[in-house]
Order: C-alpha cells, then structure tokens, then sequence
C-alpha cells in the first residue's frame, strides 16, 4: 500500500487505463499543457502525448458531444467538465444523446465515455463554481453516477468506470483532492453499485456521499464518546445505487439520517428515504431525517457558506434527533 493524495488516485487511475487500452485518451480544459485545474492530470501529456490528452476549447457542449461520439466510434474517452456547474452547458449531450443512444440503437451501439467534473462548495467560489448537482443525472435513465470519497475509491471506480460501456458521470469533490489515503501498489478495481459500510454500529445509520460521507465519520466517532453507537455508510455510487446495504442496516438500527451537500428540496437523498419507506418501513423506530444544504445559492462568505453546508455538528445533532436525544 502507498499513501497517495485523492488527486494522485485520480491521474493514477487514468493512466494505467491508458497504458492497459490504447482506446483510453483524455480531453477538456486545461487537462493537458496546465494539468488540470486541481492538478488532477498533471503529468499525463508528458507520457502520453498531445494526441492522447487533448485541451479543448471552452465549450463544455463541445466536450461533451465530442466525446459521445468518440465513444460510438470506437473510443474511451474521459473528458473533463472543469466545475459541475458546468454540466447545464452538457446536459443535452450526455443526458440525451450519450445517455439514451445505446437504448435507442437497440443495443448495438455503446457508448463507453466518463465525465469527470469538480463539485461541491468550500473554497468560497461562490454560486455558479460550488453547486452539487448529482440529483438531475440520477433523474436521467441510462447514466451512471459515481461520488467517491476516498482515494483508494477514487482509483478503484475510476477505472471501473473507464472499462465500462455505459456513459459515467464521475464527481471528485474539489476539497478532497488534497486528502490523503492508503492506495494499494497493486491492480484492483471496485464494482459499481456497492455501498461501503465504513463504521458498524446498532443506535442510528448515517449515510452520505463524497466529502459527506467523511463528516459522517467524523460525527459517528464523535457520537460513539456520548455512548451512541452510529453506522456509518458511504455510498460512493448514486445509480447504480446499493439499496440491499441500505436496508440491512436500516433493519439492523431502526433510525436513519440521510446527509448531502446539495440543496434539500428534490435532494437525492429523498429517494433513499422513500425506499426506506417503501421496504424497511416496519423496521423504523422515527422518521427518517435528512441533513442537506440550505435551498439557497451557495454564497461567497466563508462564513456564510460554511452556515448553508452540512456541518459535523449538524449531522450529530440530526442523529440525537432520531434517538431522542435532542
């Protein structure tokens, strides 16, 4: 095992991809001569060559549809949309063509693309650079989307999701590409849909996402000090989505919060607690409790910011809630 910061995962990921399928190539802003805006694909021009990472234009519809149709000739693209933002720009082309094509050719087309894009707030770059949006591609049949928190995930689904022949919308939080992690030396790979249950506990089930799912953590050891015992699950994948993982802990701990950092009204995680409902009702000692970002614009101030997001103390608060404990 090597200890590698998230960002290294990433260029890691995409070049033993690279080295392993001459099909594999990189395109996007800044990916190839600057390395990426978060240094993500540093290095990789040196190696491979301005065919194989290629700097865009900017034009995120330009991107997207170029790499869609690289994909149905033949390609595996991993083109970078520089902020989730960003993707309103692409939604036509990922959602409607990349996303759909496969379905509407019957099955003899694929279309093997990742679309890999920086959300999330934290680095006060105000409301159109800190939004998550993951909730819109979940609402869209025929993408995945896969929010990795860790760098050991990050590299392992990363090159899932390459080798795989569906469209993927891979969302690296920009404020975890300086956490570090253990990243094992050898080949591996981690399947897609399959929740990781961090913690193990018997009171309440935390769940969250991304840089979430680390404040889920964080909150459940600072729990476990009041003598409450919390279950900690990191998703890393919303569609395909690890619903049997979900409901066996529900089962297990009778009480759930459900954590995000996009906007709670039409959240994602709404699904997760209609499907608690829907399956593990009889299971529920209280309603479930969700603890999202504020419905409102990401704002500029530090302060502020930090005020709309959900915090470690939110969650902890959230999880006495359940208990009763409030």
């Amino acid at each position: 095992m090597s200890v590698k910061f998230y960002r290294e995962a990433i260029r890691d990921a995409i070049a033993e991809e690279m080295r392993r399928d001459p099909r594999v190539f990189v395109m996007g802003e800044d990916v190839a001569v600057y390395g990426g805006a978060y240094s993500a694909t540093k290095g990789l021009l040196e190696e491979f060559g301005e065919e194989r990472i290629r700097d865009t234009a900017i034009s995120e519809a330009a991107i997207a549809g170029a790499a869609v149709g690289a994909a149905m000739a033949g390609m595996r693209p991993v083109a970078e949309i520089m902020y989730f933002d960003f993707m309103t720009i692409a939604m036509d082309q990922f959602v409607n063509q990349g996303g759909k094509n496969r379905y509407m050719f019957g099955g003899k087309t694929t279309v093997p693309m990742v679309l890999r894009t920086e959300g999330g707030a934290g680095r006060c770059i105000a409301a159109q650079h800190s939004q998550s949006l993951e909730a819109w591609f979940c609402h869209a049949p025929g993408v995945f989307v896969v929010m990795p928190s860790t760098p050991y995930d990050a590299k392992g689904l990363l090159k899932t999701c390459i080798r795989d022949d569906n469209p993927v919308l891979f969302v690296e939080h920009k404020m975890l590409y300086g956490e570090k992690g253990e990243v094992p030396d050898e080949e591996y790979t981690i399947p897609l849909g399959q929740a990781a249950v961090r913690r193990t506990g018997k009171d309440v089930t935390i769940i969250g996402y991304s840089r979430m799912a680390l404040r889920c953590e964080e909150a459940a050891k600072k729990l476990a000090e009041q003598g409450i015992d919390a279950e900690v699950i990191d998703l890393r994948c919303l569609q395909p989505l690890d619903t049997k993982c979900i409901l066996e802990s529900v089962k297990k701990t009778g009480r759930v919060v459900l954590t995000s950092e996009a906007p709670q009204n039409a959240n994602f995680v709404c699904e997760i607690a209609q499907r608690i409902t829907e399956h593990a009702f009889d299971y529920l000692d209280a309603p479930v409790v969700r603890v999202c970002a504020a419905d409102t614009p990401v704002p500029m101030s530090p302060t502020l910011e930090d005020e709309c997001i959900p915090t470690t103390a939110k969650i902890i608060a959230a999880a006495k809630v359940v208990l009763g404990k409030a």
